[in-house]
């Protein structure tokens, strides 16, 4: 509820911005669930948030969830909401595959699309609004793996995964877990199985995993970069026999 003659109730989302400003749920994160109040005070100071508001769903003692998202989002623009840390993001205009082209070419993690005739449904997922992300691929080397659990105890879990810097040593960038099918994994261990070594080719300390010679490249799908030199949530697509272990770098960050 927020103030105002009469009140009015918004939803919107906390964001935080890099120094390119693009919202970053890896600067998001050490705010969340945060209870030490010495740590809350000096996030506030070097991770400012914001509050991007982008619903109206009451004035007064008169729900507006039924109307169309093109009301609610008209009504919301005449309140004039713009502060220190809370905002109305702009509306955008052009096709949807316009929108995402964009958002990819400046870094964005996507959009999310609204029927413009959609109501409010609280609590629930809707169909009529939809989050497309965009996604890169990566090409990596594969330089271990982590064994599975539970469905998949005696197989594969994950895969370790590195790209060569630009002085071309092998770095570490993560590890991929999802995009398996069984076949795959079987497939895979069968592969990997005879490139066994005891010591990472990589500078990295992961427990329990079985290292491997740095010789077979697969490709993945993932969302971006972190601070860290990781890949967000990485997706295993298949192997690249067609690559050279030697080939594989950092594809380039929009």
């Amino acid at each position: 509820m927020a103030p105002g003659n009469p009140p009015f109730v918004v939803d919107g989302e906390i964001v935080a911005f890099d120094a390119f400003g693009r919202s970053s749920f890896e600067l998001l994160q050490p705010r969340m669930h945060q209870r030490n109040i010495g740590t809350i005070r000096s996030l506030v100071k070097s991770v400012p948030a914001t509050y991007m508001i982008f619903d109206l769903l009451h004035i007064g003692d008169r729900s507006l969830i039924d109307l169309p998202y093109r009301q609610r989002r008209n009504l919301l623009e005449q309140l004039g909401l713009r502060g220190p840390h809370w905002q109305v993001p702009p509306r955008l205009h052009g096709t949807g595959a316009e929108m995402l082209a964009e958002s990819k070419r400046i870094g964005l993690e996507g959009i999310v699309c609204k029927r413009l005739d959609s109501p409010y449904l609280p609590g629930r997922r809707s169909a009529l609004w939809t989050k497309v992300k965009n996604v890169r691929d990566q090409e990596v080397v594969i330089v271990g793996w982590r064994p599975g659990t539970g469905r998949r105890a005696g197989n594969i879990g994950s895969l370790l995964m590195a790209v060569h810097d630009s002085h071309g040593k092998l770095t570490y960038i993560g590890n991929v877990g999802t995009g398996f099918t069984r076949g795959m994994l079987v497939e895979l261990r069968a592969r990997l199985q005879p490139l066994q070594r005891k010591t990472p080719a990589v500078d990295v300390d992961v427990k329990d995993a079985i290292w491997l010679e740095p010789q077979v490249v697969g490709e993945v799908s993932f969302t971006e970069w972190t601070s860290d030199g990781r890949l967000r949530h990485p997706t295993w697509r298949g192997l690249r026999p067609d690559k050279s272990p030697s080939e594989v770098t950092r594809e380039p960050q929009p």
